[in-house]
């Protein structure tokens, strides 16, 4: 998974991923920078029982030895300052919101969140089922 700062969708969808391919997969999250993991993240994947309060905010830099079989962009800013991968891998994109960059009341701004948590967690789930079938 790659993001720009490796703080919030990228780390929500690295924790879905490693959900659904119980184990099956290494799932690495990385970003073109790194901002450490925002805490309402945290919250909002601890209340669907996942817990990524563990997970570091890496660089993408951290990775290029990596042959990695697939590559997911979840922002647009992260595919266009996509690096380029000595690898065959297979590369997806979907633009999530930024639930980061949430206005408004402490509540809204966690339905904000929850909203993008379940739109990556549905993207997680169907991403799983068509490119690991047998999980």
């Amino acid at each position: 998974m790659l993001c720009t700062g490796n703080s919030c969708r990228s780390q929500i969808a690295e924790g879905y991923l490693k959900y659904f391919a119980a184990d099956k997969a290494d799932v690495y999250s990385a970003g073109v920078e790194t901002h450490g993991i925002n805490q309402k993240a945290i919250e909002t994947m601890q209340e669907d029982g996942i817990d990524i309060s563990k997970h570091t905010s890496n660089n993408i830099d951290e990775y290029y030895e990596i042959d990695f079989d697939f590559v997911i962009t979840v922002c647009d800013n992260a595919r266009e300052r996509c690096p380029y991968f000595p690898t065959k891998a297979r590369k997806f994109h979907h633009n999530f919101p930024d639930p980061a960059k949430a206005t408004g009341t402490e509540e809204e701004i966690k339905e904000q969140f929850r909203q993008v948590g379940q739109q990556i967690k549905e993207y997680c789930r169907n991403f799983i089922k068509s490119n690991f079938p047998v999980l």
